[in-house]
């Protein structure tokens, strides 16, 4: 039995030789144009191909009046349920823990948490069963969730937290929302001390996104841990490595403020292989604050950040990027800078494996 390949590849030869014939019946036609036409044609023919390709990643959903890039997700927003959070006990519940425990496993609506102002001395878990919650805060008054547990303190079995769970919000659920908010870890961060990781938010669950929010801690601030997640207009304080994890994420409009007491990182990204789609790109940010740093360290062999059209202060050290003392990993890491300005964009004394991206480079990394 013939392959469907073989008749492909007979259906193409006819194509050819019907091409030929045409030819050869037109007279007084330019055959070079008429070549071009047929290859135009083709061209046009694989282009239609791969958007019937790409449309079909996309979702047809009943009602959404065509196609869907997630169907779960615009399902949840069209179902929307909304709880009130007040301290003073004129909300459904008054703290943000009560609010969560009501959502029930596996929920598929749209869950808004609208968190009045506040400070909310709570710690906050968020288990993967609760997707599409957001928490919404007042934008003139921003509630803040605090906590001070570092990753030396011991949990309830007597052992270590370690960085994982000290988390003041810890998020593992998919499609994780929050706006206009505060997350806050008060640990302070002494210089050579060993356990004091001390995590204001971990976010774990995938497609989440960030609006208008504050991140305050010392040493490993924002635990970018793994997924796709978009952050906008968000102030991130820390003093070492203050946002790191494998996320893949981009940061948008963010102003990040060191308050390092001596040499440390903003970012440590953690890519373990080359072929892991993950990394951190910042675009139309801005590097500032106290404490001198290096744009990121490699916490991973294959470690992955880029910087564009972002304002670094004179905070940013000239080298730019660190290694963390392996030299192997100079030549897998991709950390690229793009159109950045300031005193700190200063290429001169810039580690030699530093990649200043050209345009076609920079795309991957500037867009959602």
């Amino acid at each position: 039995m013939a392959s469907k390949s073989y008749f492909q590849f007979i259906l193409f030869l006819l194509s050819l030789s019907n091409f030929s014939l045409k030819c050869c019946s037109l007279r007084n036609v330019d055959k070079e144009t008429d070549f071009n036409k047929w290859v135009s044609w083709n061209i046009q023919n694989h282009q239609k191909k791969a958007l019937w390709q790409a449309e079909s990643v996309s979702q047809q959903v009943p009602g959404a009046g065509g196609r869907v890039l997630d169907g779960k997700l615009w399902k949840a927003e069209t179902n929307k349920v909304r709880i009130t959070v007040c301290q003073n006990g004129t909300g459904d519940f008054k703290t943000i823990r009560e609010a969560i425990k009501s959502i029930p496993p596996y929920n598929t609506r749209r869950v808004i948490l609208e968190i009045k102002p506040g400070v909310y001395r709570e710690k906050v878990s968020i288990p993967k069963t609760l997707p599409f919650v957001t928490f919404l805060g007042n934008s003139s008054d921003p509630p803040t969730i605090t906590g001070n547990d570092t990753a030396s303190v011991p949990g309830s079995d007597g052992k270590p937290l370690k960085t994982f769970q000290s988390a003041t919000v810890a998020v593992d659920a998919d499609y994780f929302v929050a706006i206009n908010m505060k997350f806050q870890n008060t640990a302070p961060h002494v210089v050579g001390s060993m356990g004091e990781q001390a995590v204001a938010l971990r976010i774990s669950g995938t497609k989440a996104a960030f609006y208008n929010c504050s991140f305050y801690g010392a040493q490993d601030t924002l635990y970018d841990h793994k997924g796709l997640h978009y952050f906008n207009n968000c102030f991130i304080q820390g003093s070492v490595d203050f946002i790191f994890g494998y996320g893949r994420s981009l940061y948008e409009n963010c102003y990040l403020n060191s308050t390092a007491k001596k040499k440390a990182s903003l970012t440590a990204q953690k890519r373990s292989s080359s072929s892991i789609d993950s990394g951190f790109s910042f675009k139309n940010n801005v590097v500032t604050g106290s404490g001198l740093v290096y744009l990121g360290r490699a916490w991973g062999d294959y470690s992955r950040v880029v910087f564009s059209f972002t304002f670094m202060d004179k905070i940013v050290l000239p080298q730019g990027w660190s290694d963390w003392g392996d030299q192997k990993r100079d030549t897998r890491v991709f950390y690229g800078e793009y159109k950045c300005s300031g005193p700190g964009a200063n290429l001169t004394g810039r580690v030699p494996w530093a990649r200043i991206l050209t345009d076609e480079e920079a795309k991957p990394f500037i867009g959602t």
